[in-house]
């Protein structure tokens, strides 16, 4: 129950995010950052896309940005490396998935916080709830984690188990 549970509320909180996407944490002191001067001019060119991204940089000289906001949902991450990071993909690869995957990560510790426990008895209600909510739900089979959610056993299994039929 507690793998299902974190599946559905993982799920939940992706498409409640995806739907606001991401927001900026604007930084009470802007951060100046020393960056060669590659990374200085695709900040430059890439700075629609690092907005988006939930960065508002400018640049304040040949090699170095004066970063004022980051995104909202890792305002407690290390905003430097993680954007030292995404400069280099951006220059490389053209795109950064760096920021959609620390953010995936970071709702998936939050579902699973989230989770009913192992020793917790559910209702009725609240099985048949969590049964349907699995029923909707994408990738459902598996929790975050990989562990399954379900089971199929056949009926010559069970009777195996409690010894039926010897």
């Amino acid at each position: 129950m507690h793998a299902a549970h974190e599946r559905i509320g993982y799920e939940r909180l992706k498409a409640a995010h995806d739907g606001i996407g991401l927001h900026a944490q604007p930084l009470l002191v802007p951060i100046t950052l020393a960056v060669g001067e590659r990374d200085a001019d695709t900040a430059e060119r890439e700075a629609a896309t690092l907005a988006e991204l939930g960065f508002e940089i400018t640049r304040s000289g040949p090699g170095s940005l004066h970063v004022r906001s980051i995104p909202a949902l890792l305002a407690r991450a290390e905003p430097e490396g993680l954007l030292r990071d995404v400069l280099t993909d951006l220059r490389e690869h053209g795109q950064s998935r760096r920021i959609a995957s620390a953010r995936d990560e970071l709702l998936s510790t939050m579902a699973c916080h989230g989770a009913v426990r192992a020793n917790r008895r559910l209702s009725l209600p609240e099985m048949n709830a969590l049964l349907r909510d699995m029923e909707i739900t994408e990738r459902s089979g598996q929790c975050n984690h990989g562990r399954p959610t379900w089971a199929r056993f056949s009926l010559v299994e069970i009777d195996r188990w409690f010894l039926r039929g010897r």
